[in-house]
């Protein structure tokens, strides 16, 4: 991809309906914004149990977007990055049925976690609670097969079956995967839920040690295709600084909730702090697919969070204040919408909707170290969508809206989307700067002051929480307000 240009995150369908739409809406409406984009789950269906990161079958193109021949066309202009689904597949998976149909008969049968293939009888009961996971479903979900009801590891939903990554009929499923990812030019993959692969009895079950061997050796292989790799974990920041020496890319999961701390407390010191340790191959970004992220910016046990438990609980009331609420409705109004570390919300009304608390939050991520993605929800300021989480009851379709071609363009018209699409085109028409050297200069109080230095190209900005005021000196050029973009 290219480096330190602006990417996008979309649902196809969601945005523009089907893949020649999505290539049409970036040289057209988004011309000049971005160097990238990240096709969030087009396989086979898209709409399964978790849009999309459920695919029955993830080597083919759901035929309602179109065909690969049409990923591939986006992939000459705008670089892709895809998701490699790396801890399960779909109950409605081929190899999921054959193995219900025909048990050990099955090829595919040691490619399914059973609770008596991991833990011992004797302890299972104590081991099962070790297990570190983002939801409150059972552990397990009973299935039939060959007969026998059998209790199947299901991590995320009853739908989403675990796969055993250790055994070699699901590695050569990832393989398969990665090779028809490669075929047809994508240029970096994303391992989603990377972090929960592998289960081992005693443990948490994510981020062990063989975890890492896991994320290295799957690493090794999209490297010797010509992909590249982009980590998905949430958890302590720790351990993105651990990963990120290990992989190409890194998710800056605390700047969501730091930049949030900061506007609704005019108190850039914990934001600073990260930045001053962050590692430096991250894909920085303020909203996503999921909700905002509290546990990458919170304690661990004896580990100290970026923010304090308390400032964590304080800047979770605010965010469901900030959104009369509505947040709270998507995060804990039924036992589906629980996630055990996130709250679901728009960023936009994570900030009560106020347009130029916004449009810093997205300066001050343009401005920092790495490369930019953002969500297409982000990207046109969309206000939860009350109505989409009444018809699912799914609390992170709060943030995953619906567009057809006359509600994108007016949401395009709308003077905060407006800014943000024009500093997103000054940030790509300026990547070189962002290639330099970053340093973070005395910031203080309620100030973010940093710097970039590239080749013969200065950049010098000093952004101000509580006064939402800015100066950017870009080679002796001064901007100061949204419209000099």
């Amino acid at each position: 991809m290219t480096k330190n240009q602006p990417q996008l995150i979309t649902y196809v369908d969601r945005l523009a309906h089907d893949l020649p739409g999505l290539k049409s809406v970036l040289t057209d409406q988004l011309a000049g914004a971005f160097g990238g984009v990240h096709l969030l789950p087009f396989f086979d269906p898209i709409d399964g149990a978790d849009a999309g990161f459920d695919p029955s079958d993830h080597t083919t193109v759901d035929p309602r977007l179109g065909d690969w021949a049409d990923v591939k066309g986006i992939g000459q202009t705008f670089p892709i990055m895809a998701d490699l689904i790396v801890n399960h597949v779909s109950s409605a998976s081929p190899q999921f049925k054959d193995w219900q149909e025909r048990g050990a008969l099955s090829p595919h049968a040691s490619m399914f976690l059973t609770k008596d293939r991991v833990f011992a009888e004797d302890t299972a009961d104590k081991d099962i609670q070790r297990v570190f996971r983002p939801r409150t479903t059972p552990l397990f979900t009973n299935y039939d097969v060959a007969g026998q009801s059998t209790e199947v590891w299901t991590t995320f939903t009853s739908d989403q079956i675990d796969l055993d990554v250790t055994s070699e009929a699901a590695w050569d499923y990832l393989i398969s995967v990665l090779d028809r990812l490669a075929e047809v030019g994508v240029e970096v993959v994303r391992l989603d839920a990377v972090g929960y692969s592998i289960k081992k009895p005693g443990t948490s079950c994510f981020m062990i040690p063989e975890t890492f061997a896991f994320i290295e050796r799957i690493t090794s292989e999209a490297r010797q295709r010509g992909l590249d790799v982009l980590v998905e974990i949430r958890s302590h920041h720790r351990f993105q600084v651990e990963v990120a020496s290990k992989v190409d890319q890194v998710y800056d999961f605390a700047l969501p909730m730091l930049v949030l701390h900061a506007l609704h407390n005019g108190d850039a010191a914990p934001l600073a702090d990260w930045l001053r340790i962050a590692p430096r191959n991250c894909v920085t970004v303020l909203d996503t697919h999921d909700g905002l992220g509290v546990v990458d910016v919170a304690p661990d046990g004896d580990s100290p969070g970026l923010l304090s438990s308390q400032a964590v609980d304080c800047l979770v009331d605010t965010i469901h204040r900030a959104s009369q609420d509505r947040s709270r409705e998507a995060t804990a109004v039924v036992e589906s919408n629980l996630d055990l570390y996130q709250v679901n919300c728009t960023y936009y009304e994570a900030l009560g909707s106020n347009d130029d608390a916004y449009f810093i939050a997205r300066l001050v991520q343009l401005l920092c170290p790495g490369t930019p993605q953002v969500y297409y929800a982000g990207l046109l300021a969309a206000p939860n969508d009350m109505e989409l989480l009444a018809q699912t009851q799914v609390g992170r379709d709060i943030n995953r809206p619906y567009y057809d071609s006359e509600t994108l363009a007016a949401a395009l018209e709308r003077p905060v989307v407006r800014q943000l699409v024009a500093l997103l085109r000054w940030r790509t028409t300026n990547s070189e700067v962002f290639g330099g050297e970053f340093e973070l200069l005395d910031s203080t109080g309620t100030e973010l002051v940093l710097s970039w230095t590239s080749d013969d190209q200065r950049l010098h900005a000093t952004i101000d929480f509580a006064e939402l005021s800015f100066t950017i000196d870009l080679n002796g050029t001064i901007i100061a307000s949204p419209e000099e973009f």
